[in-house]
């Protein structure tokens, strides 16, 4: 497929709880935005100790390596419903609930370093999917969590997702 720069979506094509990862997102291209941010992210967790990694900024607050996992499961879970959508599938997607996916992970015996690779494959996998749709398709919308989204909003809500977590890892914990 032709590389094209995809348009910031607009406030419809995704639930309101979406503003603050969308409003993340620079303008310009986002699947260079997707790739650059990854290597940022990458070097981020390669510079962590295991100690680091498996800290913590407070008793009850996920450990560095429960937030890289959830990374992970939710990039997971958005690519997942980008490629529905694209795809066409009307099927409403169900939700999911972040405190359920960390507590049935076993992310803190992970070593960061897997983690990483982990996370890496998981976002050049979600690059190769965007990358490959035509232009129809990053406009398609599908609902999921009982909220209508475009898929175009969708690699928004990746990006801005990612720079949210990585942002509260840099206030934060280190």
């Amino acid at each position: 497929m032709a590389q094209r720069v995809i348009e910031r979506p607009g406030a419809d094509e995704y639930a309101p709880y979406y503003g603050t990862y969308v409003s993340l997102v620079p303008d310009g291209d986002i699947l260079a935005l997707l790739s650059e941010q990854m290597e940022d992210t990458l070097a981020l967790f390669g510079g962590l100790s295991e100690a680091q990694a498996a800290s913590r900024y407070a008793p009850d607050k996920w450990s560095i390596k429960e937030v890289c996992g959830h990374i992970i499961d939710a990039e997971r879970i958005f690519a997942y419903r980008a490629l529905r959508f694209a795809r066409g599938d009307q099927q409403p997607l169900a939700g999911f609930e972040q405190e359920g996916y960390i507590r049935n992970a076993s992310f803190d015996s992970c070593s960061m370093k897997d983690l990483s690779e982990e996370l890496d494959f998981v976002r050049r996998s979600t690059i190769s999917l965007f990358k490959n749709l035509d232009g129809a398709a990053w406009y398609r919308r599908g609902v999921a969590s009982e909220a209508e989204v475009s898929v175009r909003a969708l690699a928004y809500i990746i990006a801005g997702h990612e720079r949210h977590h990585v942002g509260v890892i840099r206030t934060r914990y280190i």
